[in-house]
């Protein structure tokens, strides 16, 4: 018998009870402890668990593909081909219109060209320093993109889904561009130090919402004040892309649990705050790690981790993720901890608040006000 052979009022009173009966199945699942229905996908309303937050969405889905940055039109020293047909006219029409000494200009960044350029550029110990501080970076990207595809599952809302999933194309995106922009310097790409790795995996093995401590407010804080610092230099004006991206990645918290607040036990539990106050700890080391090659580009370690801790202890308690003993402390423990290593690796030291420096130039300090206020400014 064909299906067009079933009476539709049949159907209908036989599939109406089999679909309360396995829906309140679930909901007994749940209730005992056990897995329910495993999609938080409110079918009735045809929304996600959480509602429609359309303002979630504005703010950073629309927002993401607004400035959606293509690496054919902005890196076209890669091999990317990732432009549509109207922005390569778009592309081409604009190109018609330069001078022959602006032309000259932009066709000197593709290809080869790009690598000589770096090579008039930089030192070889200048290279290999950025390629030991950009992969540092570019470690991370992976990270956060398998943090950021895990992360997918834990927010509610239709708005909050669409805003993690532009975070996801954005990391894949970061980490892709970014490893052509390492290979192109031609060195010695790191592996994760111990104290990367430790920092890393903690931070993908970190539980439900603490994934937007540990990745969004930390090492994408890391990765977006290193971006701030570097955007800058010959050759790596993408990066000033990156950090307008990792900007959006790191208020991402801000704007969610604006709509969806921690319950006071996640804010203020022991267990909680000394858990992220670890997850902190990892990164003093890194500075050590990285302290010569960021020398070696001009920049002071330490007064790139004390603007770091301030951004990312300002963030914390922005949005709730407090850690232990609480603001104020954490900066003078860790204004502590730079002074004394200060004091003992230079000579002739005095005593400064590392916390109050900033480190980030040019436009990246425009984005960087916005997020963290008049402090980053």
């Amino acid at each position: 018998m064909t299906s067009e052979a079933i009476p539709p009022r049949l159907h209908d009173r036989l599939e109406r009870p089999f679909d309360r009966g396995l829906r309140a199945f679930d909901r007994l699942k749940e209730r005992l402890g056990l897995r329910g229905r495993k999609a938080p996908y409110d079918d009735l309303s045809y929304e996600f668990l959480g509602g429609e937050q359309e303002r979630l969405r504005k703010r950073h889905y629309d927002k993401s593909l607004r400035l959606l940055w293509k690496a054919e039109t902005h890196a076209s020293w890669s091999s990317f081909r990732d432009a549509s047909a109207l922005e390569r006219t778009l592309s081409e029409s604009a190109e018609r219109g330069l001078s022959a000494q602006e032309r000259v200009e932009r066709e000197r960044i593709g290809g080869a060209e790009f690598k000589a350029l770096l090579e008039r550029s930089y030192t070889p110990r200048e290279k290999q320093a950025l390629v030991n501080v950009l992969s540092m970076i570019g470690h991370g990207e992976a990270y956060a993109w398998l943090v950021s595809a895990e992360l997918l599952n834990e927010v509610q809302s239709t708005g909050g889904r669409a805003a993690l999933t532009m975070q996801v194309f954005e990391e894949a995106k970061h980490f892709v561009v970014l490893r052509e922009l390492i290979q192109a310097f031609e060195c010695p790409v790191p592996r994760l130090s111990a104290w990367e790795y430790l920092l890393l995996e903690r931070a993908f093995k970190s539980k439900g919402l603490e994934k937007f401590f540990a990745m969004n407010v930390l090492v994408e804080g890391f990765a977006l004040s290193l971006f701030g610092a570097l955007g800058e230099l010959p050759g790596l004006e993408i990066l000033r892309l990156f950090h307008l991206d990792e900007s959006r990645h790191a208020a991402l918290p801000q704007s969610y649990l604006r709509e969806f607040p921690l319950t006071p036990w996640q804010r203020w539990s022991p267990a909680r705050r000394l858990r992220r106050l670890s997850l902190l700890l990892p990164a003093l080391p890194i500075l050590v790690q990285v302290e010569q090659d960021l020398a070696v580009l001009g920049i002071d370690s330490l007064e790139f981790g004390g603007s770091l801790a301030r951004k990312v202890i300002q963030t914390s308690e922005r949005v709730g993720f407090h850690m232990a003993p609480g603001p104020a402390r954490l900066r003078a423990l860790l204004n502590g901890l730079f002074n004394g290593y200060a004091a003992l690796s230079r000579p002739g030291h005095e005593r400064r608040d590392f916390v109050a420096a900033e480190t980030s130039r040019g436009e990246a300090l425009a984005a960087e006000a916005e997020l963290y206020g008049p402090a980053a400014a």
